[in-house]
């Protein structure tokens, strides 16, 4: 018999193997995997005491649909957040993801979009969680965790640290692995949406439950165990991204389910190149995650200045946008022993394609490989292409989300019936090749109609990152009387570089088709992104609007 895992009984498995390793480092907090476990323990019987738990079985739901109380997570980085992300699902609740940048309006919207009955709070956003309550009616509990900013507890909130103590005064429910995994979509491209995974599916898929270099998944707990004991904790992760993004979430359970490190960088409010190259050096980590050129490029320009014994690196990951040709040859020649993965993957599908390089073996700009269960389907949704049939909707069957919460419709349409078979298609477009491989084109909520040609505004980007004094960019269409919609790049430039537009659209004319080229160039100090480093498409339409 298959065994289904859980998130909760993962952890539990991890710590009862492996103690006394090190599970997350920050700051001056050393929490091993036996003092974390004991802690979410905490925080599941507070839930559970208050009644959150699982209220309506998988079966008796449809995929937009879910039987279990939702605990809202409003921190920054930090070892709370895992803990109360996995204390939420061992009291057989579901944990979402709140964007901390939200304004009180987007909150009030998320909150209710999920049905929150708790919120777990930095107390950063105390008057933030205030001013929205009365908009919210199903929270009732609230969770504050102290930090610098002095703001004091929240009438009716109770302090973390008293939680994660709280003794068994009732039973926990069984862990089980259909429970959902819930993850709001980060809403740049439009409202957040929230994606309801299978906890069994999402670790597998995404999360760690294949073993490293395997495509087929775990087979037990005590493989897990057995893993985690064999790798010693030697695997040691940096992780940048803020944990309210899916792609940190399923990092970190990369690293916990081989009883690895995760470090976070003491500054957790912001990009601190130098600070991260210290931890680097101070705590081995061997592999640092990047989201593009928004990150990589001030890593390499700290690398470069030197100072940094980097010897015990050995991987820079990125995904959520593509690291320049540019960037990634100063990164192979500063550190020429590391490699670069490249991985591709979304809310909906999970991890779906991924490329490697190293120094003089660099891969080919948007080309991947894809996992055995990734295709292209056709325009019609109709079909799978076979190789080297050209171009239609990038796609992932076997082990996908349920649906999106509460929205049937567009449920259906994200994830059809094709042959029998059912998918995951989010919107992405791309072109499955002779060879196999699989050449991204880019999202087509952020496609330009542009004179009956369709443009991809990643690629755009790709072909002005080319040029050296361009330190970040992003394309978005505006109405044009002429082409019905027109490219235009918004873009922030090294300090001091007299480029011209021409000498901009010059290089990117070496890359792309000349329809492809921006009609015009808007210069910004810098480009507006999610915390993640993933570009604010709704951002760019507003500034080419303003032009």
């Amino acid at each position: 018999m298959t065994t289904e895992f859980n998130l909760s009984t993962v952890f539990a498995t991890v710590a009862d193997a492996v103690p006394d390793q090190e599970a997350v480092v920050w700051r001056d907090r050393r929490l091993t995997y036996a003092q974390m476990d004991a802690r979410i323990t905490g925080v599941a019987n507070y839930l559970a005491a208050h009644e959150l738990g699982r209220h309506t079985g998988r079966a008796d739901l449809a995929g937009h649909e879910i039987g279990q109380d939702t605990v809202g997570l409003y921190l920054r980085n930090g070892n709370e957040y895992p803990e109360a992300m996995i204390g939420a699902y061992r009291a057989g609740a579901i944990a979402f993801n709140i964007n901390y940048q939200y304004v009180e309006e987007e909150l009030i919207y998320l909150l209710n979009d999920a049905g929150a009955t708790a919120i777990v709070f930095h107390s950063e956003f105390a008057p933030r969680v205030a001013s929205i309550l009365d908009d919210v009616p199903t929270v009732r509990l609230l969770i504050q965790v102290a930090d610098e900013s002095g703001n004091a507890l929240l009438p009716g909130a109770v302090e973390y640290e008293s939680v994660v103590t709280t003794p068994a005064d009732v039973e926990l429910p069984d862990a089980l692995g259909e429970d959902a995994f819930l993850l709001y979509t980060g809403g740049t491209t439009g409202m957040p949406k929230g994606v309801i995974w299978r906890q069994h599916d999402v670790y597998v898929a995404a999360m760690g439950g294949r073993p490293f270099g395997s495509p087929d998944p775990f087979t037990s707990y005590e493989q897990i165990a057995e893993a985690c004991r064999s790798a010693g904790g030697g695997i040691r992760l940096l992780m940048t991204a803020p944990f309210m993004h899916g792609a940190a979430q399923w990092s970190t359970f990369h690293m916990f389910t081989g009883g690895g490190k995760v470090v976070l960088p003491d500054n957790v409010t912001s990009m601190d190149a130098p600070g991260w190259l210290q931890i680097t050096e101070r705590e081995g980590v061997m592999s640092i995650p990047v989201v593009g050129d928004a990150m990589a490029r001030p890593l390499i320009d700290e690398i470069e200045r030197g100072g940094y014994d980097l010897s015990g690196l050995a991987a820079i990951s990125n995904g959520g946008a593509p690291i320049s040709p540019g960037v990634r040859h100063r990164l192979h020649e500063a550190l020429p022993n590391i490699l670069i993965l490249d991985a591709v993957g979304s809310s909906e599908t999970g991890i779906q394609m991924n490329h490697y390089s190293a120094a003089g073996a660099e891969a080919e700009t948007a080309v991947f490989n894809p996992e055995p269960d990734t295709t292209v389907v056709d325009e019609q949704h109709s079909r799978a292409l076979r190789p080297g049939e050209g171009g239609g909707w990038l796609a992932r069957s076997g082990l996908v989300p349920l649906g999106y919460l509460g929205d049937a419709a567009k449920t259906a349409r994200t994830f059809p019936v094709i042959g029998g078979v059912r998918y995951s298609v989010p919107g992405d477009r791309a072109e499955l090749l002779e060879d196999g491989r699989i050449r991204l084109l880019g999202r087509d909520a952020v496609t330009i109609n542009s004179g009956g040609e369709k443009i991809f505004a990643e690629e755009v980007e790709r072909a002005l990152t080319a040029h050296p004094d361009i330190t970040d960019v992003i394309v978005a269409g505006r109405p044009s009387e002429r082409w019905g919609s027109e490219v235009v790049a918004i873009v922030a430039l090294r300090e001091g570089s007299t480029v011209t537009d021409e000498d901009l659209i010059a290089e990117a004319g070496r890359h792309v088709a000349r329809y492809k080229l921006p009609k015009a160039i808007i210069r910004r100090p810098s480009i507006a992104r999610s915390p993640s480093g993933k570009a604010d498409y709704r951002w760019a339409k507003q500034q080419v609007a303003g032009e």
